[in-house]
């Protein structure tokens, strides 16, 4: 993508065609995108309420779209323990979407079958080169 809006409309057609249970761990240094391409993902959903980056409060709740929308933010956790305290497993069982950000810090309790997300800097200014892998065929 080539700004900000090409990234959060990338994000908008993954949440049109996004399905109940769905995983998008979003891999990308502090600053790439990875709040704006999940606010796509919302908008996609038709969720009209703010999207915000998550990083006090571990997750977001977003209801109100064809399905909720779940946005975490692993950065503050310390291991995949925290994240089943958090109550992970009652979030995958709503058959929302989740959107992780920080996923890496938690990545040996994720299952297989999430789509990756890998954000990173292209060589102009808003360039981001965006990679996505995995799913139920990976």
């Amino acid at each position: 993508t080539h700004s900000a809006q090409e990234t959060f409309a990338l994000g908008q057609r993954i949440g049109l065609e996004a399905l109940p249970g769905q995983v998008y761990t979003l891999i990308g240094d502090l600053g790439v995108g990875k709040t704006v391409f999940t606010q796509g993902v919302a908008d996609g959903l038709g969720i009209t309420e703010p999207v915000n980056s998550p990083t006090f409060t571990i997750v977001n709740e977003y209801e109100g779209g064809r399905l909720p929308l779940f946005h975490f933010d692993m950065y503050r956790l310390g291991s995949s323990d925290e994240l089943f305290d958090i109550g992970w497993e009652d979030y995958l069982a709503r058959g929302g979407v989740c959107a992780v950000e920080w996923s890496e810090i938690v990545s040996d309790a994720l299952e297989d079958g999430v789509l990756r997300v890998d954000i990173r800097r292209g060589a102009g200014e808003g360039e981001r080169i965006i990679t996505i892998t995995g799913g139920t065929d990976a």
